[in-house]
């Protein structure tokens, strides 16, 4: 593609996935929390998936607790005849009802889960099914025994978790080696220039065991977008002034905002585009989601790919 997509090898899979995912948290809020997130409709949704088909991405990532599963049949409806050529991506262990066994990662929570998102999305399978955090309730064989069922069944391809603990990984895939059941293949982490607590031990354990690991919230939740500064809190409307999440050390993220401008007005570009370029820099990155809600922020943030930072601006910002 013409803004210099690459692909990238997920973990040990021999699966090639775009440097950038696609993220649909933002598809189809209708109130509550979700609203805040974003609420785009259908036709706003195909048109951003268009667009990121053109510019060559070809990995998709939702999951069934997003806009109340709206998030799910909105990105389905949205990739259509395109879905046999993308990687597609979705999660389990929020709450999806209102029973007692509508959470967490039992082996009948999963079993309904997946039904739910199969149907939502319209797809007969997903290739990248991943636990959503972690369930204190109930013990990880059981959830790696019910995710290596769905594999075996064809209904999933490959498994993954987000949000977890070194630990809770190790012990997994520990598990799975001794059982010969599916493992994790991939980690789906909040990692940006301001937030690099993984680094400690989730990177070196990935390394480790060749995983892949996506990126959520690469922008620290449109704080690290060049909207917000010490003096300015970001426009009405901006996702931080009603939303303030991924929560986070604010002065660190001004110092590395001040780091990042001299970079971007170098280069002629946004602070955001640096932001993601120096993920995409990091040799442990696989992917970064990108969850834009506008075309104008998809398509800077598509320019990422081709912005290239110099060994003494990525030093500096290190």
């Amino acid at each position: 593609p013409g803004n210099g997509m690459r692909y990238r090898l997920f973990g040990r899979t021999g699966l090639f996935v775009s440097e950038l995912c696609f993220g649909s948290m933002t598809f189809g809020g209708k109130s509550g929390i979700w609203e805040k997130i974003g609420n785009t409709g259908e036709l706003e949704a195909d048109r951003l998936v268009g667009i990121a088909l053109d510019a060559g991405i070809n990995f998709f990532d939702t999951a069934d607790s997003y806009a109340d599963g709206d998030s799910e049949r909105i990105l389905g409806h949205a990739l259509g005849a395109a879905r046999k050529d993308i990687v597609l991506a979705s999660k389990v262990r929020s709450r999806v009802g209102t029973g007692p066994n509508s959470v967490g990662l039992s082996r009948a929570h999963i079993v309904a889960s997946v039904e739910g998102s199969l149907r939502r999305l319209g797809t007969d399978w997903i290739d990248l099914y991943q636990v959503h955090g972690y369930d204190a309730l109930t013990p990880l064989d059981e959830t790696l025994r019910a995710l290596d069922d769905l594999v075996r069944s064809g209904k999933v391809r490959y498994v993954g978790c987000s949000n977890l603990a070194a630990w809770h990984v190790a012990k997994a895939n520990g598990l799975a080696a001794a059982h010969d059941w599916c493992r994790f293949e991939s980690l789906q982490a909040y990692y940006a220039l301001s937030a690099r607590d993984i680094e400690r031990e989730l990177v070196p354990l990935l390394a480790d065991e060749r995983m892949a690991l996506m990126v959520w919230s690469p922008l620290a939740g449109g704080l690290l977008s060049g909207k917000y500064s010490r003096e300015q809190d970001g426009p009405a409307g901006s996702r931080r002034t009603v939303f303030d999440f991924p929560l986070g050390n604010r002065e660190r993220a001004f110092d590395c905002i001040d780091a990042m401008r001299p970079v971007a007005a170098a280069h002629g570009v946004s602070v955001a585009r640096v932001a993601l370029a120096w993920l995409l820099a990091q040799r442990h990155v696989t992917t970064v989601i990108i969850g834009a809600r506008t075309e104008a922020q998809l398509i800077d943030n598509l320019d990422a790919c081709a912005l290239t930072l110099t060994a003494e601006e990525l030093a500096t910002l290190d």
